[in-house]
């Protein structure tokens, strides 16, 4: 089993996916958090078709870390309902994989 998670999560604006970005990387539930500008998302929300410029995060983190960034991620997002969707990549870069272990903790 892989270990490493990439978590897709989207954001109103910038300024709020770089703060909760900082604090996810800052307490050690995230190794990276890479954000991408200017997603144009398309959705329906209570009954209408929504459109909306968002932030998408690309969040890096372990499976033992993924329960407790997904609910601190919950708990800062601003969105009642927030995209919160944890990937196992199907391979990892032994080098690369080890750097985002050593930088995440395991919550108790």
């Amino acid at each position: 089993m892989n270990e490493v998670r990439i978590v897709l999560c989207t954001f109103p604006a910038a300024a709020e996916a770089r703060q909760i970005g900082t604090v996810l990387v800052e307490m050690q539930l995230a190794a990276c958090v890479n954000l991408i500008p200017a997603v144009e998302s398309i959705y329906r929300w209570e009954g209408r078709l929504e459109t909306a410029t968002e932030v998408l995060a690309l969040i890096k983190t372990s499976a033992a870390a993924w329960p407790a960034l997904q609910r601190t991620l919950t708990e800062l997002h601003p969105y009642a309902v927030p995209e919160i969707v944890a990937l196992e990549p199907a391979a990892v870069a032994g080098a690369y994989q080890a750097w985002l272990l050593g930088s995440v903790v395991t919550p108790r």
